[in-house]
């Protein structure tokens, strides 16, 4: 499939191993992964980064087939989820830093350019997360409002 903002065809990537179920030499069991999970999210991690730390560090290769969820399944059953979805505010914290360097350097178009892609993007993304009932109808994106809601 082709890329949105790009004229060129999408890349290959990494496909994991086709397993199953879950490897019996995993050490921790379900209710320790969930645990780990739990405590992982009150230190503000993001679900992606306690999936590298469970896979890299206590030898859970898929957090999935050990518990049966997922890890952001597991985080809004702890009530340990953030206020905003993973990939929302990691387009948010994308602008912000865009925006900075924009405004520092006024005559770099390409970047100006990209910034107004990066904020399209995140306005379809709240638009499917109020539509999902995720966002409240009466959240809204600015630049200012991502400063003060991620910093």
């Amino acid at each position: 499939m082709a890329r949105m903002h790009a004229r060129r065809k999408g890349k290959a990537s990494s496909k994991r191993p086709m397993i199953t179920e879950n490897p019996d030499w995993v050490p921790l069991s379900a209710t320790e992964i969930e645990d780990k999970i739990e405590a992982f999210a009150n230190e503000g991690m993001s679900p992606a980064m306690i999936g590298m730390v469970l896979r890299d560090q206590y030898a859970v290769p898929n957090v999935k087939f050990a518990t049966g969820k997922t890890v952001t399944e597991i985080m809004a059953e702890r009530k340990a989820s953030g206020a905003l979805p993973e990939d929302l505010a990691a387009l948010m914290v994308r602008a912000i830093n865009l925006n900075n360097h924009v405004s520092a350097n006024p005559n770099d178009v390409a970047n100006k350019r990209g910034l107004t892609l990066i904020e399209a993007k995140i306005r379809r993304l709240e638009r499917y997360y109020k539509e999902n009932g995720v966002l409240p109808e009466t959240w809204k994106y600015s630049l200012s409002n991502a400063e003060l809601m991620l910093k």
